[in-house]
This record gives structure tokens, C-alpha cells and sequence, in this order.
């Protein structure tokens, strides 16, 4: 693996550039939406909170066939697709002016977004060596983390300016990142779809493919720790700490940029199975020194507040980086070869139920129980860590009964 931050050229950098593109639009997006629906569309926060629940409950369910159409159709063609209809579901919130519309677009956004990630997954899968995925993946997130937080700046510029115009601009922008996105996807080489469906009448797909939904369910244990930045740490702050509320601004720099910086190199040694493992063992170790950090910032003074809270953002971000490096390599590994969109879009069901479910644990485990509810974070996040071995090798013997097994690293 290159040292470089950027990836090598070829359609190694054509993925990257696809994802800054539409990145920088998201993050604009993230930062204004909840505005622009309650302050200029006019709806109650409530009503918002209950229509994304419903949106990316359905992209969730949705991911699957539509990774399976990647498989099936070409990964290519359908991630364009995706990608064109990404960016008219946001251009549609543009004329929402009511509830229902609203639902509506916002499942079509969701659904075409969980379907794009699948179908990404699938190009990845199809042009890029296997001993490169991870290390591309990587890359991608570092280019995610750059292209959000440019995003977010200038989705900081209409908040500042506040007005109708500004917030349409931001939705127009989102719009047009992903019309490039497509334009850039449909440069890379076409990949020949590897699953017809023809003699699988008895392959009951990735629902039941019981060792894959089990190391999705696990991941998704440790995946709650994506509220945490946004939500759990900022409530902790506020209602359990003496440390000033600058710090929550602070802490999400801090691990964007770390992010940006360390990924790939954090990345680099996960090369097989075996690697993998390890980096989420030790990971789940990290998390839990991360979490009984976070809890010292209790009723400490200001300043010791502060230093606990730095000290356990970096361990968590560290904790962050490998987990997802070593989550990334098994779930290719683990995926039949010719089924990797439809295996992706079900392990990224884990990311929706973790932004959807994670709310709700973070806050009554840390607000509701305090030290103890960190201690159990942490403690569930090293269970769950240490049995994605388990889960692995029970997954890695159900492919070799089927299929030549491939090397364990």
C-alpha cells in the first residue's frame, strides 16, 4: 500500500474523486437540513425526527435488492443510476412543502443512497485486486472525512446568511454533486456482472446466510459508537461536566482530522482474515480504555475535564480507525465473490440501525446510568469485538464448503 494519501491512478483515484464529490454536497447538506426543514419548509422537529426514521428504515431494507441489481445488471451502470437518482431525491426536497412530500423524498433519498453504497462496494469489488480493498477503503474515508468537513464549512456560510436562498443553494449543490458523481462512476471500466441468478433457485441468499448476519449483527454492536461525536458525547458534556461547551466543536475536529491523517496508515496491516481480527480485538480493548477515560470527565473541574474528554476522543478515534479497517476487510472477504453487492448492501444495514438505534442506547446508558453506562458501552463493544472471531471462522467454514477456500492470512 502506498504511503500516499491519495490513491494511485487509475480507477483507484476515479473512486476517490467520486466520493470528495459528493461528499463536499453532503456535508453541506448535513449541517442545514434539520434547519431547512423546521425553519423554512415549517415542519416540527418532531415530524423531521419521525420522517428520517421512516426514510432510512426503508434504505436499509431496500440496500439488499438494490446490491443484488448491482450484482445482477452491471455495478457500474447501476451505481450511475443510483447516483442521478441520489441527486434529484434531494433536488425534490427543494419543492417540499409539506409532511407527506416530505416522507417521501426522504425515502427516496435514503433508498437510493443505501443502493449507491452497495452498488459502490460491488465497482470496488470488480476493479480493485482483493489485497487492495482495504487499503482503497481507507483511502475513501479519509476523502469522505475531507469532503465533509469542506461541505460543512460551507454549509456553515448559509446558517451564517440564514436565508431561503441560501439553504436552496445547499440542497442545489448536494444535487449537482451527485449529476458529477455520476459523471465521474461511468469514466471507470464497466465490470461484467458475475451473478445472473440462473441455477440459484436453491441459494437462499444473504437473509439467511446465518454466519454473515451474525458478523453484520456484531459489527453493528460496535458501530453504536457513531452517535457518540454527535450526540452522546455533546449530551455528556453539557449535563455531566464542567467542561465548556467549545469542546464538543473541538472533539469533532479532532476526529475528523485524525481520521483524514491516520486512516490509511492505521489500515495498512490488514491484509487477510487474520489481520483483520486482530485490529478489532484490539479495537474493542481501545474502546473500552476510551470509555472509562470519558467517565473520569465527571465531576472533575474544568480543566481535568477537558484533558479526560481530549484523551479519550483520541483513544476512541484510534479505537474508530482500526474497527473499521478490519470490519472492511472481512466483509469482502466474507462475501461470495459473485454476490458482493447484495453481501454489501446487507452489512451496510449495520450503519442505519447503529444511527437509528444508537441515539437512544447512548443516551440512556451514559445520561441514565453515568460511569456504569460507560463502563457497559465499553464492555459490550469488547464482547462484541472479541466474538467477531468466533463469528469469522464459522462464516470462513460455511464458504469453503461451498467454494475452493481462499488463504487465511
Amino acid at each position: 500500500m502506498t504511503n500516499s494519501l491519495v490513491p494511485p491512478a487509475g480507477p483507484q483515484r476515479v473512486l476517490a474523486l467520486a466520493q470528495l464529490t459528493n461528499s463536499v454536497g453532503d456535508g453541506a447538506y448535513y449541517v442545514t437540513s434539520a434547519l431547512y426543514f423546521t425553519h423554512v419548509v415549517g415542519l416540527a422537529p418532531a415530524r423531521v425526527g419521525l420522517g428520517l426514521t421512516v426514510a432510512w428504515a426503508v434504505g436499509s431494507l431496500v440496500g439488499v435488492p438494490l446490491g443484488r441489481l448491482a450484482d445482477r445488471r452491471g455495478a457500474r451502470g447501476t451505481a450511475v443510476l443510483l447516483a442521478l437518482a441520489t441527486g434529484l431525491a434531494v433536488a425534490s426536497f427543494l419543492i417540499v412543502r409539506d409532511f407527506v412530500p416530505f416522507v417521501v423524498a426522504a425515502c427516496a433519498y435514503a433508498s437510493a443512497q443505501s443502493g449507491l453504497a452497495a452498488a459502490r462496494q460491488a465497482l470496488l469489488a470488480g476493479l480493485v485486486p482483493a489485497g487492495e480493498r482495504t487499503g482503497l477503503l481507507a483511502h475513501l474515508q479519509s476523502t469522505l472525512n475531507a469532503g465533509l468537513a469542506v461541505g460543512a464549512g460551507v454549509g456553515g456560510l448559509a446558517l451564517h446568511a440564514g436565508t431561503r436562498a441560501a439553504y436552496l443553494g445547499v440542497f442545489a449543490l448536494d444535487a449537482v454533486s451527485f449529476v458529477v458523481c455520476a459523471g465521474l462512476l461511468v469514466r471507470l471500466p464497466a465490470v461484467v456482472p458475475v451473478h445472473k441468478g440462473r441455477g440459484k433457485r436453491r441459494d437462499p441468499g444473504v437473509l439467511r446466510d446465518r454466519p454473515y448476519a451474525l458478523l453484520t449483527l456484531l459489527n453493528t454492536v460496535l458501530l453504536l459508537r457513531m452517535p457518540l461525536l454527535s450526540l452522546g458525547l455533546p449530551l455528556w458534556i453539557a449535563e455531566r461536566t464542567d467542561a465548556p461547551a467549545w469542546l464538543v466543536s473541538a472533539l469533532f475536529v479532532l476526529n475528523t482530522g485524525a481520521v483524514m491523517v491516520f486512516q490509511v496508515r492505521m489500515a495498512r496491516g490488514v491484509t487477510g482474515i487474520a489481520s483483520a481480527t486482530r485490529a478489532v480485538r484490539r479495537s474493542g480493548w481501545v474502546m473500552l480504555a476510551a470509555c472509562a477515560v470519558f467517565a473520569l470527565s465527571a465531576g472533575a473541574s474544568p480543566w481535568p475535564a477537558v484533558g479526560a474528554l481530549v484523551v479519550g476522543a483520541v483513544l476512541q478515534v484510534a479505537a474508530e480507525m482500526g474497527q473499521s479497517a478490519g470490519s472492511w476487510q472481512l466483509s469482502f472477504e466474507l462475501a461470495p465473490a459473485d454476490r458482493v453487492g447484495e453481501y454489501q448492501g446487507f452489512f451496510g444495514t449495520g450503519v442505519t440501525v447503529a444511527r437509528t438505534l444508537g441515539p437512544l442506547v447512548l443516551t440512556s446508558l451514559l445520561l441514565g446510568w453515568g460511569t456504569a453506562g460507560w463502563l457497559l458501552l465499553g464492555g459490550a463493544t469488547l464482547v462484541a469485538s472479541y466474538a467477531m472471531g468466533p463469528a469469522t471462522r464459522r462464516a470462513h467454514a460455511s464458504r469453503t464448503d461451498v467454494r475452493p477456500p481462499a488463504p487465511v492470512n
